[in-house]
């Protein structure tokens, strides 16, 4: 596969993607699978693994599952090698895979805040370095980091996952002005995600009187999932935001973060949860995978509170079109200007 400014997604494109049992890992794998590609699916849980791959089958593509901690670098390059020797080299890969913990800081012990930055940030570390030095051998390959406002923007009651999402930025960062020093066919690009639909809502470890959600508005996991694929076709891009709450967080927060300071304090407690009660036995994927004997899906449980499209999206996606139309309606403009003044 030739990787130039479009990279054309066939069916001799293999692509690896991390967290694929659900949410945005897997609504990813699927799209991906729409084009027909053979797509690598990386995490811990059986069922999860099971499911994610028939679906991928289902949608067109041939799905490889690779049990895989992210937390653990022998497991990542086990799993790189796996797939270069069973399905190919890998074209793209995508670094989706994460775990969190709903907590306030003081609530949250030091194994658990290791644990969050172990799978969710080092997890994209461990990945990169196993699969960028083979990606620089052949001279091509694309890698996009599934990342969120909050690796701009901390928000209450997620002190670790959003460290672990500001440590990917700077991660992203400096590997990308790397690459470009070194005048490096190999791509890397960000997309900055809103709030999701997913799984995890029903089995993060969660210290909070009630059931844990994201801050509204809610996005399905195909809205990120076609934004994935999009980026990866598409890696010139340092990076792309998803979703009109992700463009007015990040805006706010440039131009006024101690005012976004106040308002979260007040409203971050209470938008993160619903009014039912939290599950005390409800399952938990720090650790082990709640998905092990049971496949979640793709989706969370916020499907009647969610929407499956994003005009921003569609937006960042036509710039170029929509920079031409604004180009247009100023000429027209100036000419109906100047026709008023005569």
């Amino acid at each position: 596969m030739n990787l130039t400014k479009t990279n054309n997604i066939t069916s001799d494109t293999v692509v690896a993607v991390t967290g694929s049992t659900g949410g945005i890992g897997r609504a990813s794998a699927i799209e991906f699978a729409k084009h027909g590609a053979t797509v690598a699916l990386l995490a811990r849980g059986a069922a999860g693994l099971r499911g994610a791959a028939e679906e991928v089958e289902r949608a067109g593509g041939k799905a490889i599952a690779i049990p895989t901690d992210m937390a653990d670098a022998d497991q990542v390059n086990g799993a790189v090698d796996r797939i270069e020797q069973e399905v190919g080299p890998i074209d793209i890969w995508v670094n989706d895979g994460f775990t969190s913990v709903f907590a306030p800081f003081d609530q949250i012990k030091p194994e658990e805040f290791r644990r969050v930055t172990e799978v969710s940030y080092l997890g994209y570390v461990y990945a990169t370095m196993a699969v960028l030095p083979r990606m620089k051998e052949r001279g091509h390959g694309t890698i996009v980091h599934v990342g969120s406002a909050l690796a701009y923007r901390g928000i209450p009651l997620q002190s670790a996952y959003c460290g672990a999402k500001h440590a990917i930025q700077g991660f992203h960062e400096a590997l990308r002005c790397e690459l470009l020093h070194e005048n490096s066919p190999i791509k890397v690009t960000m997309v900055q995600m809103p709030a999701v639909n997913t799984p995890q809502f029903s089995w993060v470890l969660s210290r909070l009187p009630r059931h844990a959600q994201p801050v509204p508005p809610i996005y399905q996991p195909e809205v990120a999932g076609r934004a994935v694929v999009y980026a990866a076709q598409h890696p010139a891009r340092r990076e792309y935001w998803v979703g009109g709450s992700t463009m007015g967080t990040l805006a706010a927060n440039a131009v006024a973060p101690g005012v976004l300071d106040r308002y979260l304090a007040k409203t971050g407690f209470k938008s993160q949860q619903t009014q039912q009660r939290r599950d005390p036995d409800q399952p938990v994927n720090l650790w082990e995978p709640a998905d092990q004997e049971r496949d979640f899906g793709t989706h969370g449980v916020f499907d009647g509170k969610s929407t499956d499209r994003s005009v921003q999206l569609w937006a960042s996606h036509h710039h170029g079109l929509l920079g031409a139309a604004a180009t247009g309606a100023a000429i027209l403009a100036v000419g109906v200007g100047r026709r008023l003044a005569r």
